[in-house]
């Protein structure tokens, strides 16, 4: 197993709309984030298509068996089944949250036809404590081919999803945004 990294930073490239570096250690990634940009968590709406800011945690990691092999990770892993999904629906009382499908409340389908959710790193963002309409599913995912952005999740290519789910632990601190990434100590002269 490889060396695992504690902190991953992703900052929004200045003059590009959409686009992001993640900085795991010595790995920079290019990355897709949401349709408005980077938000302050605070501000986060459900449905506005920002991704929000902050400092995450990573939960556990989601799978497509019928399509890839268990990827190598610290993290838990789960493969999707056909009937997962996540619940979008602010005021239910399993709002951002896994659901069996059919679900009596919206929610989206874990198991897509397209690539996109192969590979699925689930963060701790509105966990806990949980805020109705603060933001549901924001997830690392696996970005479409042709570079779309997101609905307010990060998104990399799948080669780059797999060399950082090597990197994961439990432990990794996940900051999203300038404000929330921690900056490296000036060494003393």
């Amino acid at each position: 197993m490889t060396r695992t990294t504690s902190i991953i930073a992703i900052r929004q490239d200045p003059g590009h709309r959409r686009t992001a570096t993640l900085t795991a250690g010595a790995l920079r990634i290019q990355c897709h984030i949401g349709r408005s940009l980077m938000r302050p968590q605070l501000l986060k709406l459900e449905g506005d298509g920002a991704t929000p800011t902050g400092r995450y945690r990573p939960v556990r990691v989601y799978y497509r068996s019928d399509r890839n092999k268990r990827p190598v990770t610290r993290l838990p892993v789960r493969p999707v089944r056909p009937s997962d999904g996540w619940c979008d629906q602010p005021g239910a009382p399993v709002y951002n949250r896994p659901v069996r499908l059919p679900c009596p409340f919206r929610a989206e389908n874990m198991w897509r036809s397209d690539n996109l959710y192969d590979f699925v790193i689930e963060i701790d963002h509105n966990r806990r404590p949980r805020v109705q309409g603060r933001g549901s599913a924001v997830f690392i995912h696996v970005a479409s081919p042709d570079g779309s952005p997101t609905a307010g999740c990060v998104a990399l290519r799948k080669g780059d999803m797999l060399k950082l789910l090597r990197l994961l632990s439990p432990n990794a601190v996940i900051a999203i945004g300038d404000a929330s990434a921690p900056r490296r100590p000036r060494r003393r002269t």
